[in-house]
């Protein structure tokens, strides 16, 4: 009776892995249900749509590109950032001036770095987490973590099925039977990704469901070709939205290994 054993082990996998993944979802969508009237209301800025859309990295690389458009930093081909005037005019901008440093010219990469990991983004963040448009930071991977050990699962009930059907066969077990017995844990793992995949996957890893819904009216009324449009596509899509060759090209060079800070409520 060795397979019995393995079969235990097999469903404590699946239904441990499963349940997880389904705690996860259900928190998730409670936090959706307790956002509060006036949130979803709420205007979002430009600095909001870009946290929401890309985290603190999209926010610092909105600001350099707003502050470029405004010829108040010159932001080169070949990845510098050169201060153009001084005065930033709100945190945001203040950031990405301090993060430049005293000589006003640097790199675009440790600028930006400096300026996703600054207070005001942190703020920010505090922010649409309270408001319920954000993912809270302890929260982002929850649901992304259960789909991997589900998918883990399903790999361990395969692994232990067919250790049990190489034993030596047991008189009292056909082996097709032991497979069919396997075969119910592991249609509990692979049923459980299916749903997981068609209600779970709309879930981002900054913006809670709230917070993408404002996201999407956003975008449905940038309509006009004046410079918020351009910025709120930008702070949407990123980079890759930006229209002019030399500014894309700058940006091609910001990209480092960056530690993400810890942001945002519980």
């Amino acid at each position: 009776m060795f397979w019995v054993l393995l079969l235990l082990l097999a469903w404590a996998a699946a239904g441990t892995a499963c349940t997880r993944l389904c705690l996860a979802a259900v928190r998730a969508a409670a936090g959706d249900a307790d956002v509060r009237g006036d949130a979803r209301r709420h205007e979002l800025t430009l600095y909001e749509a870009a946290f929401l859309s890309g985290g603190p990295g999209r926010v610092a690389d909105l600001t350099m590109i707003s502050m470029a458009r405004q010829r108040r930093l010159l932001l080169a081909h070949t990845g510098w950032a050169t201060v153009v005037d001084p005065r930033g005019r709100d945190d945001m901008e203040r950031s990405v001036i301090g993060a430049i440093g005293p000589e006003g010219q640097s790199r675009i990469a440790p600028v930006r770095a400096a300026a996703a990991s600054a207070d005001a983004v942190a703020g920010l963040a505090d922010r649409l987490v309270d408001a319920g448009l954000a993912v809270p930071a302890g929260a982002r991977t929850t649901v992304a973590a259960g789909v991997r050990q589900v998918r883990l699962a399903a790999l361990a009930v395969l692994a232990l099925g067919a250790t049990a059907l190489l034993v030596p066969a047991q008189p009292d077990m056909p082996r097709a039977l032991v497979a069919l017995w396997f075969a119910l844990p592991l249609a509990l793992t692979l049923s459980c990704l299916a749903i997981a995949r068609v209600e779970v996957h709309p879930y981002s890893r900054w913006a809670s469901p709230a917070g993408q819904r404002l996201l999407g009216a956003l975008t449905r009324r940038a309509t006009s070709g004046d410079d918020r449009t351009y910025l709120t596509t930008v702070a949407v899509r990123g980079v890759r939205a930006i229209g002019e060759p030399d500014l894309r090209a700058a940006f091609a060079h910001r990209d480092q290994p960056w530690r993400e800070p810890h942001i945002g409520g519980a």
